[in-house]
């Protein structure tokens, strides 16, 4: 499936469910369930390949477990390719296509600085990776202000600002992570439309706001985990 067809799948009212996996062999299982998209996790991906989490795998090992992924997979992979490994935005594009994706999780997160790039820094970052890329990569533009408040009203602002710059730069979806306030979520979802929005949580609600994709993040590689640490220990 090109980009433009996973591109039309991001429909506000009616999410886009992507279930993500870690290995080729996740990704078939999800394929097999019938699932349009396969979607990858950054945390669940490194812990595979034995590293932290925060761009703490080399990108080499990264890019060639999306090749994995991709390859194992007659549907469209979408890569949570972090803050994008220090690469230009031309190289990063670059690199990403060669995997086989057509789309990507980009965040706004300067794992080497510790904190958020500024809203204009992360906005001319995504315009070059578009500009490499042209249509033939999905951007979802992930926005970590959430990430640190504890307020979530507090950053509403600001999250927004940031969805408008990164649309303007060329992102196909603004994902504002851990915004589990319903009331702000609405908000956000109103104050970007048309606008494709990522978010977590059940399905109904989710379309009920207007939501366009919805990850299951690393959840699913934590709840096989905890199965397989609980079960290993009956066998002792």
């Amino acid at each position: 499936m090109s980009a433009e067809a996973l591109r039309a799948l991001h429909v506000p009212g009616k999410p886009l469910l992507l279930p993500n996996a870690w290995d080729a062999d996740t990704a078939r299982l999800v394929e097999e369930a019938g699932f349009p998209v396969v979607a990858t996790s950054s945390v669940a991906v490194a812990a595979a390949l034995g590293y932290p989490d925060g761009e703490q795998a080399p990108a080499e090992e990264m890019f060639a477990a999306a090749t994995r992924i991709a390859r194992a997979v007659s549907v469209p992979v979408t890569v949570d390719a972090e803050s994008g490994y220090g690469l230009s935005g031309p190289e990063f594009a670059e690199r990403l296509l060669a995997t086989g994706a057509v789309g990507c999780n980009y965040e706004d997160t300067d794992h080497a600085g510790g904190g958020l790039r500024p809203v204009e820094e992360q906005a001319a970052r995504l315009a070059a990776v578009r500009g490499a890329a042209g249509r033939d990569l999905v951007i979802n533009a992930r926005i970590d202000v959430f990430l640190r408040a504890p307020d979530p009203r507090a950053v509403l602002p600001e999250a927004i600002e940031r969805a408008r710059a990164y649309l303007d730069a060329g992102a196909d979806c603004v994902y504002p992570i851990l915004l589990r306030d319903r009331e702000v979520l609405a908000e956000f979802v109103r104050a970007v439309r048309p606008a494709a929005v990522n978010a977590n949580g059940p399905v109904a609600e989710l379309a009920e706001l207007g939501v366009a994709r919805i990850s299951l993040g690393a959840g699913l590689w934590r709840a096989a985990r905890g199965w397989l640490a609980e079960h290993l220990k009956t066998l002792r």
